[in-house]
């Protein structure tokens, strides 16, 4: 994955109430949080983006209250999935 860096008013440590060392991880996790809730990239991607697995990701939605993003073409797809396993 390629990488960008941005430089931020240092004051930011201070309205997240944050160790600077933990800057880094939190502004990824914020910004994959914002992304998901947009709809502009999916769980598994926001998860990358913060840097975490997917179930972490979801556990940190449900803490924000950002709804997990689920269509029924998924539920279709999942109830498939399920029928073939259980043959």
């Amino acid at each position: 994955m390629q990488t960008i860096s941005v430089d931020l008013p240092g004051d930011l440590i201070n309205i997240f109430k944050i160790r600077e060392r933990d800057f880094p991880s939190i502004v990824r996790e914020t910004l994959s949080i914002e992304l998901y809730r947009e709809g502009l990239v999916s769980i598994g991607k926001a998860a990358e983006i913060a840097g975490v697995s997917i179930w972490e990701m979801q556990e940190i939605l449900a803490k924000r209250k950002v709804p997990i993003n689920y269509y029924p073409e998924y539920l279709e797809k999942d109830i498939r999935t399920l029928k073939k396993v259980m043959k």
